[in-house]
C-alpha cells in the first residue's frame, strides 16, 4: 500500500503549491517516479488528467477569491499562475462556464472541484480476470511517435497515430512481421527519460527491421495479463485504472516500470473493438519499499 501513501503524499504537494511554481517533476519525486509515470498513474487512478486537475483545483480557489475579495482579476490570475489575462480568462470558463468578471455576482453558478484524496476503496463484485506468466526479453519492430509528459495530449496522439498508421502500407508489413500465431500487433508504451518517450505499433519479431523502422528491446520480466473483449481505446483504459486501484493494492505486487503493452489481432479493418489483452510488468512488493513504483 506504500504506492498509495506516496500518490497521497504528491497531491498534498500539489495543494501546497496551487499558489506557487508547481513543479511536475517535484510530484514525481515524491511519488517515486519518473514524471511520464506519474502523470500516467495519477490519470488512471483519479480520472482525470494532473494538468486538468491542476486547472480544476486553481480555478476552483480562484472563483472563492472573486466573490470574497476586491482583488484585481489579473492580481488573481497571476496568483495561480496565469500571467496572460486571455489565458486566465480561457480557463476559468472551460471550468465555470462564464468569465472571471462575471462570476464576481452574487448568485451565479460556479463548480467547485475538491482536493483529491486517495483511499482503497472495496466497492465488490465485478470480476477481474487475470494470468502471471514469466517471460523472457522481447524484441519488437515497428514504427512509433513521441509521447509528451501531458497526458491529455498523448490521448490524443496515440489514437491519431494509429489512423496513419493503419492508413498506410506500414500497417501490413508489421503485421507480416509477427512471429505469434495467430499473428498479434502490439500497442507498446515505452519510457526511457524525459527526452525518450514514444508509442509503438510494433510486432514482436526476429526479422530485419524493415527501412524506416525501429527494433526495441523489451528485458525479461513478470507480468500481468488481462483479457478484453469490447472497444478497444475504453477498455484498455479500464484496465490500467482498475490494475492500480483495484488489482494492485492487495496483489502483492509492485508496478515495475516497464514498458506497458497492449495486444490486438491483426485484421483487415480499423481495429476498434473485438477480443485484445494488456501486459503490465510487475514484481515482487518489497521492491516497492525501495521507492519504485
Amino acid at each position: 500500500m506504500e504506492w498509495l501513501k506516496r500518490l497521497n503524499e504528491a497531491i498534498d504537494y500539489v495543494e501546497d503549491n496551487l499558489e506557487n511554481t508547481l513543479s511536475y517533476d517535484e510530484a514525481a519525486r515524491i511519488a517515486c517516479c519518473s514524471t511520464f509515470y506519474f502523470q500516467r498513474i495519477f490519470s488512471y487512478v483519479c480520472g482525470v488528467s494532473l494538468s486538468e486537475y491542476i486547472r480544476r483545483r486553481r480555478m476552483t480557489q480562484a472563483a472563492f477569491a472573486l466573490q470574497r475579495k476586491d482583488a484585481k482579476i489579473i492580481d488573481i490570475a497571476l496568483k495561480y499562475g496565469y500571467n496572460s489575462p486571455t489565458a486566465f480568462n480561457r480557463a476559468f470558463q472551460s471550468v465555470h462556464g462564464i468569465s472571471p468578471s462575471a462570476a464576481r455576482k452574487r448568485g451565479i453558478v460556479l463548480n467547485a472541484y475538491p482536493a483529491i484524496r486517495l483511499c482503497v476503496q472495496i466497492a465488490g463484485g465485478e470480476r477481474m480476470s487475470y494470468r502471471i506468466v514469466r517471460k523472457s526479453a522481447m524484441r519488437v519492430v515497428g514504427l512509433r511517435t513521441p509521447l509528451a509528459e501531458d497526458m491529455e495530449k498523448n490521448h490524443r496522439t496515440i489514437p491519431a497515430f494509429w489512423a496513419k498508421v493503419f492508413g498506410s502500407d506500414a500497417f501490413a508489413t508489421i503485421c507480416r512481421l509477427s512471429n505469434q500465431q495467430p499473428r498479434k500487433i502490439l500497442g507498446v508504451s515505452i519510457y526511457e527519460g524525459p527526452q525518450k518517450m514514444f508509442y509503438a505499433i510494433a510486432a514482436q519479431t526476429e526479422q530485419p527491421v524493415p527501412r524506416g523502422m525501429f527494433a526495441y528491446e523489451i528485458p525479461a520480466a513478470t507480468w500481468v495479463v488481462f483479457e478484453n473483449s469490447g472497444s478497444f481505446q475504453e477498455d484498455v483504459q479500464s484496465v490500467f485504472r482498475r490494475f492500480f486501484t483495484e488489482w494492485l493494492p492487495f496483489s502483492g505486487y509492485a508496478y515495475a516500470g516497464l514498458p506497458d503493452i497492449e495486444v490486438y489481432p491483426v485484421c483487415g479493418e480499423f481495429p476498434a473493438a473485438g477480443n485484445s489483452e494488456v501486459w503490465i510488468a510487475i514484481k515482487e512488493s518489497e521492491e516497492d519499499e525501495k521507492c519504485g513504483i
